[in-house]
């Protein structure tokens, strides 16, 4: 007597290919809300779940908190029936979940899992018979088997377990690794390739046939924990490479050479050579806190990842490079760090966005207030800074026209908005991070 097997994954992989799968994106943020607006533009049916309820009211009104997406994206969201809720009860509702929650680093710089393991724990009661879990998360390599999988099902109270193929009863999982870059317009979301990597070929199945559905090109690779590793690779190579610039910076500005000169001139060789530039610190959520998480991990197979630590080490010094350098420019000119009035143009991490993850600048604030400063700040797209996980400024941003009223400006980031020549021929000293003032000649500007 022979048995035949059924296909389980067949209907919910052709609820997807339809565009019938309920999509549920859980945390509304820098990753998660984009992601929510590429699957409603595809016409797919959307919810958006985090546990801010200021999140959730502006969506369903129509309103955005991050400067890149206008309110008119939100709209058109609502309009093919995206909705936003911190009803997590609505899990269950869900064919496709996707996980799009932080991974910051703890006080001692070790990966902080809490949102991933709260979040999961809150899913697990929910899961059902062959629904697709996603991670996005960046995470170190074994995350999602070693961490996801066993919370889905200890927290099931129906006892469903992993199905890793396409005939076991069960919930799929798989990890995909976001790659977003805020602020860059030249390449479209759509464009991107997604790499998937699925606890079993059915899983890595169906998360692609998701993928597919809105982007142009999706990447399969064999475990979840291949992914994991890609994400940390991609950010790792800028990492490693950015402290490789930021060393040579320090080294030039001892030799009187200017890098920036340098790396345009080597980036004309057509092969082997892809440029990097200098800076005053790494921010964002992704380059100063992903390569730790592998070091972390690394420790557990007593091996010791000294290139990666030695790249956190130049890099996570920068902020005080700046500061030294301040110190010394006001020295020239007869004025004391302590009681110097000094204005930072460009809160965010990087140039013409609204995130002040890891940003430099907040470190180079509170070194300068240590110092006895009396500093202020300047940046279009943040009103007041406030308090956050690692700062606590409260403070309101300071008009441009009181450049002639400081001792010192500093630019830490170079938003596009700024008038450069304009700030130069205002301000007293000009202590330039970013090499924005470039072309500009004038014996009031310190590049550093």
């Amino acid at each position: 007597m022979t048995t035949t097997t059924v296909d389980r994954t067949a209907e919910i992989k052709q609820k997807i290919e339809s565009r019938q799968a309920r999509i549920g994106i859980v945390g509304m943020g820098y990753v998660g809300l984009p992601l929510a607006l590429l699957f409603s533009e595809a016409r797919f049916r959307v919810t958006g779940f985090d546990i801010d309820s200021h999140k959730v009211d502006t969506l369903n009104r129509g309103g955005s908190y991050i400067v890149r997406i206008p309110g008119t994206e939100i709209d058109m969201a609502r309009e093919n029936g995206f909705v936003a809720t911190a009803d997590f009860a609505q899990i269950a509702t869900m064919d496709v979940v996707i996980i799009c929650v932080p991974t910051p680093l703890n006080a001692h710089h070790e990966p902080d899992l809490s949102y991933i393991t709260g979040t999961v724990s809150s899913i697990a009661p929910r899961v059902h018979e062959g629904q697709l879990i996603i991670l996005e998360s960046t995470t170190y390599p074994g995350t999602t088997e070693e961490v996801v999988v066993p919370l889905l099902e200890q927290g099931n109270p129906n006892g469903l377990r992993l199905a890793r193929d396409a005939v076991s009863p069960g919930f799929y999982v798989a990890f995909s690794p976001e790659r977003e870059d805020p602020g860059n317009d030249t390449v479209a979301r759509r464009d991107i390739p997604k790499v998937v990597g699925g606890c079993g070929p059915a899983a890595c199945d169906l998360a692609s046939a998701v993928y597919k559905g809105i982007f142009n090109r999706t990447i399969p690779v064999s475990s979840p924990a291949a992914a994991e590793m890609t994400k940390l690779l991609e950010n790792i190579f800028r990492c490693v490479n950015i402290a490789l610039v930021n060393e040579l910076k320090q080294l030039c500005m001892r030799m009187d050479i200017d890098l920036i000169e340098v790396i345009d001139a080597a980036k004309t060789k057509p092969f082997g050579f892809h440029a990097f530039y200098p800076g005053p610190g790494l921010g964002g959520h992704c380059i100063p806190i992903d390569p730790f998480y592998l070091s972390w991990k690394a420790r557990e197979f007593d091996f010791h990842t000294r290139f990666i630590e030695l790249a956190g080490q130049i890099n996570g010094g920068m902020p005080y490079f700046v500061v030294e350098n301040i110190v010394e420019a006001l020295s020239r000119q007869g004025k004391a760090i302590r009681g110097a009035r000094i204005l930072v143009l460009g809160m965010a991490y990087k140039r013409d966005i609204d995130d002040l993850r890891e940003s430099p600048s907040l470190t180079i604030i509170e070194l300068l207030q240590k110092r006895g400063a009396d500093v202020a700040y300047n940046d279009p797209f943040f009103s007041k800074v406030g308090q956050g996980r690692k700062y606590a400024l409260n403070m309101t941003s300071t008009p441009l026209e009181e450049i002639p009223n400081f001792d010192c400006v500093v630019i830490v980031t170079d938003h596009s908005q700024y008038d450069y020549a304009s700030i130069v021929a205002r301000a007293k000293l000009v202590v330039d991070t970013r090499n924005a003032t470039r072309g500009i000649d004038a014996d009031n500007i310190v590049r550093c």
